[in-house]
C-alpha cells in the first residue's frame, strides 16, 4: 500500500514506512521533527522541472507528464520503492508542497500503481 501525506503533518503509526520524495529538505523541519525513514531525492523532479511547474495547477497535466518521464528513467529509485513496498506492506510518500493534489508525490504514488 502506498499512501502520500504532506511532512508538516504529524506522523502516525499508521503511516508505515515514510520516505521523504523532494529534492529539497522540507523549510522550519528538524530530521527528528520529520520522522523520515529515508530520504530518496533521486525520484523528485528535477530542479529544472521544479522550478519550471512553480506548484501552478494550470501547468499540472504538462507537469504529470514530463515528470512521468524523468520517473520512467529512475529506475534504481522506482526498484527502492517497489522493494521498500513489498517489504514493509506500507509506505508513505510525504511531500512538503502545500497543494495535496498537485505535486510530485501524487505522480509517483500514481506511477507506482501502474
Amino acid at each position: 500500500m502506498i499512501m502520500i501525506k504532506r511532512v508538516y503533518e504529524p506522523a502516525d503509526p499508521g503511516d508505515g514506512f515514510r520516505v521523504l520524495v523532494d529534492r529539497l529538505w522540507p523549510r522550519g523541519l528538524s530530521k527528528d521533527s520529520a520522522k523520515i525513514d529515508m530520504w530518496l531525492k533521486d525520484i523528485a523532479p528535477s530542479d529544472r522541472l521544479r522550478k519550471w511547474f512553480a506548484h501552478d495547477p494550470k501547468k499540472w497535466p504538462e507537469f504529470k507528464r514530463r515528470f512521468r518521464s524523468e520517473i520512467e528513467k529512475s529506475k534504481e529509485s522506482v526498484l527502492t520503492l517497489k522493494k521498500l513496498e513489498k517489504e514493509k506492506k506500507k509506505i508513505t510518500l510525504v511531500f512538503g508542497a502545500r497543494d495535496e493534489e498537485h505535486n510530485n508525490a501524487v505522480v509517483i504514488r500514481d506511477f507506482l500503481r501502474g
